[in-house]
């Protein structure tokens, strides 16, 4: 069983660096030997082809804009059961790729390449108090950094999300507030 757990998102952009920054403190910890951390950043493309290499399960690091307070911490389900080539080939902006267009983009070269896409994808996102152009972390995001680590942590011992499968565009959600992650 092979996991790649991905940050993404532009750390140019303040908050949108979260995921990048929480797989930075992630690579300080000690992991199960089939997990692979690495930062993507806004590299989208370059992911879509690294999951070509065979993962079991892929964890998406990402800023969520949800509507909760800044530093809500999401676990989101990702519905890989219909995944396959996207009748329509995904837009290919390399700086601006959701993590749908990344897997959109993964099924069709899956399809054309025999390979097989991660049979479980999972979102951890943080509620971002501002995504304007700046470097840094705002306040509530930086402190949910460390329950985010706790909690991909968690999710890579036990295995199981406290969701329900769920399609993105309707997904399942737990929300952790940054209180009860630090326990």
């Amino acid at each position: 069983m092979r996991t790649l757990v991905a940050g993404i998102g532009n750390i140019f952009l303040r908050d949108d660096g979260f995921g990048v920054e929480t797989v930075r403190m992630l690579t300080e910890r000690r992991l199960p030997d089939h997990v692979e951390v690495v930062d993507i950043g806004v590299r989208g493309v370059h992911l879509a082809y690294q999951l070509l290499d065979g993962y079991d399960t892929l964890v998406l690091v990402d800023a969520t804009a949800r509507g909760e307070a800044p530093g809500t911490l999401y676990v989101i389900e990702h519905d890989v059961g219909g995944a396959g080539p996207s009748p329509v080939a995904p837009a290919l902006d390399g700086h601006r790729m959701t993590p749908d267009t990344v897997l959109a983009l993964l099924g069709t070269l899956c399809a054309g390449t025999g390979g097989e896409p991660p049979r479980r994808v999972l979102v951890v996102g943080c509620e971002p108090a501002s995504v304007d152009e700046g470097i840094g972390l705002t306040a509530p995001v930086a402190d949910a950094v460390p329950q985010a680590v706790r909690l991909i942590e968690d999710l890579l011992r036990d295995g199981e999300p406290p969701v329900a499968p769920a399609s993105t565009t309707e997904a399942a959600t737990a929300e952790v507030s940054t209180a009860e992650a630090s326990t």
